[in-house]
């Protein structure tokens, strides 16, 4: 009796599901899209929220397309998402991919133990299984005992500063098939850039580009992420970068796609390092680029292979 009222119940949420709006999917979870203010409480899609799922999906659309083109596995696929908050994505990806397989398994990653808390209550809530909430920073997660030695996906939506060079760092160490990353925030470029500015101002012309705060801010974000998707070329995987939304809706908006090839490129090695001997920020080799360090001769003005 139990099992049928279930089934009962089920088949009621997918008949409420088609019967809100056309753009919700067959099969997702009413409960998860109230409790992510997707739908209202009375179970409406008022115009906003239509656009949050609109945003939601326009994510999900390249975010399914990678995990579709990973190979099939007995265990499934395995997925980290860094910096989850409330872990939103990570629910959607579950409800939407996860949840129809029952296999692989998401791991939410965050700092603040009570979003933590509040996402393994949620999972249980909904009956999600095959999810895992830690409460640890990116970087302490690629030395954590819960996570497996390999991860199929990463993923780090707004990942603040630094955390998403984390996110890099522990994709290369899981041997990551593939990355999505949403930047936020890029602060450690524009802080060197500023270290520095005097020098580099006496040096070269270019350095007017980043003479004022705002100039400096801006240029620096922009390099931090050229300087991601080289490092991302030289340790072998292929490179898409695009946007995540429109502009109208939020400034951070670049979206980096990454894909392992298995074929490193050297010349985007060296590209890295030029960018960071012209800018006058070479000991970021040291830090957040060193695992292409040693493959690198430091020589000034070294000629640069073509891109492939």
């Amino acid at each position: 009796m139990k099992a049928r009222n279930k089934s009962l119940q089920e088949t009621t949420r997918l008949q409420d599901a088609s019967s809100i709006a056309p753009e919700i999917r067959r099969g997702q979870s009413i409960e998860l899209l109230k409790e992510l203010h997707i739908l209202t409480r009375e179970g409406k899609l008022n115009q906003d929220s239509r656009r949050k799922l609109k945003q939601v999906y326009h994510l999900f659309q390249f975010i399914e397309k990678l995990l579709q083109e990973l190979p099939a596995s007995e265990a499934g696929i395995t997925l980290a998402d860094h910096g989850a908050g409330k872990s939103y994505l990570g629910f959607i990806i579950y409800d939407l991919f996860f949840k129809g397989l029952n296999k692989g398994h998401i791991y939410g990653i965050e700092t603040r133990a009570e979003l933590v808390e509040k996402s393994r209550a949620l999972a249980a809530q909904l009956g999600f299984a095959h999810m895992s909430f830690l409460n640890l920073s990116v970087a302490e997660s690629a030395h954590a005992a819960e996570l497996p030695e390999r991860i199929d996906m990463v993923t780090a939506l707004h990942a603040c500063d630094t955390a998403t060079d984390d996110a890099i760092q522990f994709g290369l160490q899981k041997k990551a098939r593939c990355m999505v990353l949403v930047p936020c925030c890029q602060a450690e470029v524009a802080r060197h850039l500023n270290a520095s500015k005097a020098l580099t101002l006496n040096r070269t012309p270019l350095a007017e580009l980043w003479r004022h705060p705002l100039h400096t801010r801006e240029m620096g974000s922009q390099i931090t992420n050229v300087l991601r998707c080289l490092y991302l070329e030289a340790m072998g995987y292929q490179v898409t970068v695009t946007e995540l939304v429109g502009w109208e809706h939020s400034m951070k908006n670049e979206l980096i796609l990454a894909r392992y090839t298995g074929q490193p490129k050297r010349g985007s090695a060296q590209r890295l390092q030029a960018i960071l001997q012209e800018f006058g920020i070479l000991p970021l080799l040291d830090t957040r680029f060193a695992h292409v360090k040693d493959d690198l001769a430091l020589v000034p003005h070294a000629p640069i292979e073509p891109p492939a």
